[in-house]
């Protein structure tokens, strides 16, 4: 079925894999993301050892399920790039873990549930033709984490590369804020003003999280992207990663119709979603909320919590006039 104006997309859904399979993918857990991965894995009703290998056949069989049998039709599969210094070269043994771009591209070919958001650090010797072959390829987006991966995105040494996305139609899909499941390298790279290079390319950018804080202690960047939204008619939000105790409190501003109206809907899987969050928060009755927890199938449960709190109905189908989709 091909995507139209009206199709419901999960444009922020992550790959893991420990490469068991000839992914390429890695792993490397440690401490507080040595527990937030377990814990993950038996929200998903999968057994531990799969982080010895395994994982990824059944994390992507897992998710096809829930995508057959959901709301959901399609759901953008993202990419994670390494960390590179600004003269790019690799930082080694920094990052929990790495997926590459072959990987969702070659998943996106062969299920049509999937989509493939690559993820390129415009500082990799190699960045413009990695970007030509993933564009090539079909890519419907591109991920970054600037504050984890050292970019700064208003870096002019990347204008070029920016300018081919833009080209392209390529959009840019950018943490902001603050972040908390991945490890970060420069705090400074969360704010969305870094964004205003690639803004002023000409490329579509959406901001992860709207910019808001995912710690007590974490800069809250709201207030930035707001304004920002008023400037650049080409930014968006999504509101992925919500249903948290910190990133839950910003509910309320997110929701007022300066930034809902620019929205993109992303569910951050598999960060634990619950409907718990927006109850404490005072959007949902314990009722409402005790049936949304009930819900087995993760990604549609964040879509119902999320229609219960009152997101416009356009957050889930916005992203089909963002994203480059296949002819």
């Amino acid at each position: 079925m091909p995507v139209t104006s009206g199709t419901l997309i999960d444009a922020h859904v992550h790959v893991l894999g420990t490469g068991s399979n000839g992914s390429g993918c890695w792993l490397r857990l440690s401490g507080y993301h040595r527990l937030l991965a377990l814990y993950i894995l038996r929200e998903l009703g999968l057994p531990s050892t799969l982080l010895k290998g395994g994982l990824d056949q059944v994390y992507v069989e897992r998710l096809l399920q829930m995508l057959r049998g959901s709301l959901v039709s399609r759901a953008v599969l993202l990419a994670h790039e390494h960390v590179y210094d600004e003269a790019g070269r690799r930082i080694e043994n920094f990052g929990s873990f790495f997926v590459p771009n072959r990987y969702v591209l070659e998943l996106a070919k062969r299920h049509p549930e999937f989509l493939a958001g690559v993820s390129i650090h415009p500082a990799r010797h190699d960045a413009l033709d990695e970007l030509d072959l993933c564009i090539e390829e079909g890519a419907a987006l591109m991920k970054c984490l600037p504050n984890c991966q050292n970019i700064d995105c208003s870096n002019p040494r990347y204008k070029k590369f920016w300018e081919r996305m833009a080209q392209a139609g390529l959009p840019l899909l950018a943490h902001t804020g603050g972040e908390l499941s991945v490890p970060v390298y420069n705090k400074l790279y969360s704010d969305p003003e870094r964004l205003r290079l690639p803004l002023e390319c000409g490329v579509k950018v959406i901001a992860a999280h709207c910019a808001t804080s995912s710690l007590f202690f974490d800069t809250d960047y709201t207030k930035n992207f707001a304004t920002m939204l008023r400037q650049y008619p080409n930014l968006f939000g999504d509101n992925s990663g919500m249903q948290t105790p910190i990133r839950s409190r910003h509910f309320r501003r997110i929701l007022e119709e300066d930034i809902s109206s620019r929205l993109i809907h992303g569910s951050d899987f598999p960060i634990p979603i619950s409907a718990t969050w927006a109850r404490l928060r005072g959007f949902l009755s314990r009722s409402q909320a005790k049936e949304l927890n009930s819900n087995k199938n993760v990604l549609e449960r964040d879509v119902l919590i999320k229609r219960a709190m009152g997101f416009p109905e356009g957050t889930f189908t916005r992203a089909a006039a963002v994203l480059r989709l296949p002819n």
